[in-house]
């Protein structure tokens, strides 16, 4: 039993995707917290913050170190973030020598919010791949399939004819764009310390800041424990991929609807009439598009963080930005899968 469709014992099969959920699981969170924490001491040693030994120690509990998982979930009840007790966790571990260097000088939002940044990355890596295989598959369509005619149609009328290189150009041209976005995309550390000054540091704060974010393979920004404008914009760029693959779903299931335009291999089965193919694929690309613009508004609310650090924004990125990542990822799959079930598009022109 689940209360999220995405990760649902039957529904995740149409909604979810197990690649990208993968990223947001417990096990890939606390992997990358680790290996923040781990990095974030070696770098300190480096540059004569912590003593050598406890670094190398303190890498090496963290590289096979399991928390005691149901201790998070009681302490995070109370805390209300995971951070304090996995660092307990992890101090306790590395001995009382070593222990006590753990975490040095950062705060939970510097674990939670790299540990996210980190993941993120991956994600956008696979997410940017799916958007060159939709592109392409809609560019083996075009040559299949580009001279044929399709009517036009202007709020939801014929209008003139037009070809189906004129309608694909109007699918593909923007999924282009959102991969060159996406990879352009950069996924910076978060390093601030306790009210984003880095006061443990003194005058080595930057430089620290710069060798931890190479270490991690992030960029290297100032702090952004209350400016989420980088969550929103990588939320927008989410929303519109859905978006704009929701725009496909919806031509697609008006081509099935008149039925004289497009010919699709498979479909969906009824239970009350065995003679249907419903478009499923199409009709799941437009729930998960109207899904992911209700979430940013959500998204949008998170930007007003108060002060330095705000509990209540910053838990409802928590909510909500998870499943906008999968329902692009299964909004990516969709796609490609109905393009490849489009047999004939348009009518040949004599």
């Amino acid at each position: 039993m689940s209360v999220s469709p995405f990760d649902h014992p039957f529904l995740s099969g149409l909604l979810g995707d197990e690649e990208i959920a993968g990223y947001f699981s417990a096990k890939a969170d606390i992997r990358a917290m680790l290996a923040f924490e781990a990095a974030l001491a070696e770098v300190e040693a480096q540059h004569g913050m912590i003593p050598q030994d406890a670094a190398a120690h303190i890498a090496e509990v963290c590289n096979g170190f399991e928390p005691d998982l149901q201790s998070l979930k009681t302490a995070t009840a109370s805390d209300g973030v995971v951070a304090p007790d996995l660092v307990r966790q992890l101090r306790k571990a590395a001995g009382e020598d070593a222990g006590k260097y753990v975490h040095f000088g950062a705060t939970s939002q510097d674990v939670i919010d790299t540990s996210l940044m980190m993941r993120l990355k991956a994600a956008a890596f696979i997410l940017s791949g799916r958007l060159f295989a939709v592109s392409s598959a809609l560019a083996k369509l075009d040559e299949r399939f580009g001279s044929n005619r399709l009517m036009g149609r202007t709020r939801m009328q014929a209008a003139i004819a037009i070809t189906v290189s004129d309608r694909l150009r109007a699918w593909q041209h923007p999924l282009d764009q959102y991969r060159d976005r996406l990879t352009q995309e950069t996924f910076p550390l978060q390093f601030g310390g306790a009210a984003g000054t880095l006061e443990k540091f003194g005058p080595q704060a930057a430089e620290i800041r710069s060798s931890l974010a190479q270490a991690l393979g992030l960029t290297d920004e100032p702090q952004w424990q209350s400016q989420r404008a980088r969550i929103a914009e990588l939320a927008g760029l989410l929303s519109m991929i859905s978006g704009s693959l929701g725009k496909v779903g919806q031509d697609v299931a008006l081509l099935a609807q008149a039925g004289d335009e497009i010919e699709l291999a498979g479909g969906g089965g009824s239970s009350a009439m065995p003679h249907k193919q419903n478009p499923v694929a199409a009709e799941t690309l437009v729930t998960l598009a109207r899904f992911n613009a209700v979430q940013l508004s959500g998204i949008h609310q998170s930007l007003v963080h108060e002060q330095e650090r705000s509990g209540a924004a910053w838990a409802l990125e928590w909510l909500l930005l998870p499943p906008m990542v999968v329902a692009t990822a299964a909004s990516l799959r969709h796609a490609l899968q109905l393009i490849g079930m489009i047999k004939r598009l348009g009518t040949i022109i004599d």
